[in-house]
């Protein structure tokens, strides 16, 4: 774990240095305020700070104060040190965002303790942070397919279509269906009807963009966004699609199978104003058609026109 010091005096930076360098603490040094704002404002900001009260351009309560307004990024234990022992002074430097409070002369052992109580709640709110993103991404990510579910695919469709009218570019969406899979979850059971889903969606993902969407709309049934895509880009990226999966038989538990996908595709130009709701309806139209003219293909819905097959 990284510790900066920061204090105008070389020799309480060479005692603290050294000492910080025994209890086995990566050190990090500065010797005025803004060099050590400028630190602890960046992206890899060290986890603990231990801050001199009196320094020049900054003093410690006022980094304290500046540091704790950011309110983002990576949260520093932040340390004041200072020869003030009055207990209005430990209230100042605590109001101003301070951690914790050692007034000098400082004890070496208290020190370590300090630091150490310091990094175990880092580590502490490190691990709390890991916990909220895994469960924030398994709240958006559908349990048996592992791509976004539906509430995540939706959400990525209204943000992006917002984007793709702020910068005036087309946008692309999707509807995929798998053909026929009730037959597939009849005749050998869900057990290999989800092992069949989970190898679609995979093959699914490895041929689209590291930027477009994948999410499941419900049961067999997906949504694909596709940003800054056109009517021929949507076809094209629909037809791979359509190869992925029918290109080679699936093995799910033992049983071979031959899957394929309909595909209804639809693009909304940068002059044409629909909502997330419409184009979903129109991707959906189209998927229908090409359900109608007997699966394994792809048809494109123009916006406000019919639809067209592509073979």
């Amino acid at each position: 774990m990284r510790v900066l010091i920061a204090d105008d005096s070389s020799t309480i930076l060479r005692l603290l240095e050294a000492s910080l360098e025994t209890w086995g603490y990566e050190v990090m040094t500065a010797t005025d305020g803004a060099e050590t704002l400028s630190i602890l404002s960046s992206v890899d900001a060290p986890e603990i700070a231990i801050l001199d009260w009196v320094m020049p351009v900054f003093s410690g309560p006022e980094l304290c104060r500046r540091v704790r307004a950011r309110r983002s990024g990576r949260y520093t234990y932040l340390i004041l040190l200072s020869a003030r022992d009055q207990q209005d002074d430990v209230v100042e430097g605590l109001r101003a965002g301070a951690d914790d409070y050692l007034t000098k002369p400082f004890d070496l052992y208290e020190l370590e303790m300090r630091v150490r109580a310091g990094r175990r709640i880092v580590e502490l709110q490190t691990e709390l942070l890991r916990t909220q993103d895994a469960l924030r991404e398994q709240a958006m990510t559908d349990a048996l397919t592992g791509c976004w579910n539906r509430a995540a695919i939706l959400g990525l469709l209204d943000r992006e279509m917002a984007r793709a009218g702020r910068e005036r570019k087309s946008f692309s969406v999707l509807m995929v269906d798998l053909d026929h899979f009730k037959q597939i979850n009849d005749q050998h059971g869900h057990a290999v009807g989800d092992a069949a889903l989970r190898e679609s969606v995979l093959r699914m993902k490895m041929c689209m963009r590291p930027y477009d969407a994948l999410g499941r709309y419900g049961g067999e049934e997906f949504v694909v966004v596709l940003p800054g895509c056109d009517e021929a880009c949507a076809i094209s990226h629909a037809e791979r699609l359509v190869a992925s999966v029918a290109g080679e038989s699936i093995v799910a538990k033992d049983k071979e199978l031959n899957l394929t996908i309909s595909v209804g595709a639809t693009c909304v130009q940068p002059d044409v104003y629909v909502t997330p709701e419409q184009l979903l309806d129109m991707a959906d139209d189209a998927l229908y058609e090409a359900k109608r003219q007997g699966r394994n293909r792809v048809v494109y819905l123009e916006t406000g026109a019919g639809a067209s097959a592509l073979d």
